[in-house]
């Protein structure tokens, strides 16, 4: 910690060649601390944004020099976690990329380089890990503890989707699929739970408040699973249905090339496996079939393939 120095204002930041904000992800709230701060850094200066889901076009729109800036996500916690994405705008310096790349790598980190979509790799593609994790039980198909079961137990994940949310924060994940929700026009792919809505207006934000979907307070009693061979199939089937489809219109949509989806998904959020090769394990047939089948049972355009699901 003897390199770590702390300002209390962004003048402080005058001399710096790289500067990452990592605040609230509010766009106006950001927009105007890059405003700001552009008065006192260089003209060479990075300027970065750890942004989880806003455009960084977006962001970068009302900077003088919107050419140094860019997208450098991290993943929580930081130190911990190997994966940085790296988003260009479509106002970035076309050299940035990789010079940013160049220097995660120099951080002993594992950077991947992603188009500038809502929710960038790993946010886009995850959502339905926790999106049809709370449908389920929303229709009391399971219990979050159930579900969290089946994952971790079929799938191998370090964690179900309801430990994670706990643990990233309610307000957070919620936040994250609100912004992708609305930057894809409301795709109905991406329809926020009204489950987790409600989690978060009561400030149950999991472990930072000792409440989500788990009780972390002193003396909680642990809620007991009850197993269900049965039910625990239909829950992995479905959710890594979900998950592989997103993954394969990632690769249709070129969002990032195959490489780095499989690593941004083990590296980002610790999957066991890479959604493309999970898939052709379990047969691009059984994925496209599973997905169909909730389609006809639903009538939601949620469930729509990707128009690369039967070519590969």
């Amino acid at each position: 910690f003897s390199r770590v120095k702390f300002c209390t204002t962004l003048q402080e930041l005058k001399d710096s060649d790289l500067v990452i904000e990592a605040i609230i992800e509010n766009k106006e709230i950001k927009t105007k601390v890059f405003s700001e701060l552009e008065d006192y850094v260089s003209d060479i200066c990075i300027i970065g944004s750890n942004t989880s889901s806003i455009s960084i076009t977006s962001l970068s729109s009302e900077l003088k020099r919107p050419e140094r800036f860019i997208g450098i996500h991290f993943f929580n916690p930081a130190p911990l976690m190997p994966l940085v994405e790296i988003i260009p705008g479509l106002l970035t310096n076309e050299q940035l990329p990789q010079k940013v790349y160049d220097l995660m790598k120099s951080w002993k980190k594992v950077p991947v380089i992603a188009k500038d979509i809502p929710g960038f790799i790993v946010n886009r593609i995850a959502r339905p890990y926790y999106g049809e994790a709370l449908r389920i039980v929303e229709e009391n198909i399971a219990t979050p503890q159930q579900v969290d079961d089946a994952m971790t137990s079929l799938g191998n994940f370090r964690m179900g989707p309801f430990e994670l949310m706990d643990l990233i924060g309610i307000d957070v994940n919620f936040a994250v699929t609100t912004t992708v929700y609305k930057d894809y026009f409301y795709d109905p792919k991406y329809k926020p739970s009204l489950l987790q809505q409600r989690m978060a207006e009561a400030k149950l934000f999991g472990r930072k408040t000792n409440r989500g979907f788990y009780d972390y307070r002193e003396g909680a009693i642990k809620p007991v699973v009850h197993k269900d061979d049965a039910l625990y199939e239909k829950i992995f089937i479905r959710i890594i249905s979900m998950l592989v489809n997103e993954a394969v219109e990632a690769k249709r949509l070129g969002i990032a090339n195959d490489e780095d989806i499989e690593l941004a998904m083990q590296k980002g959020v610790n999957y066991p496996k890479g959604l493309l090769n999970w898939g052709k394990e379990i047969g691009y047939k059984t994925i496209s079939e599973t997905l169909q089948n909730l389609y006809n049972e639903y009538q939601e355009e949620r469930y729509r393939q990707s128009p690369l699901l039967d070519k590969i």
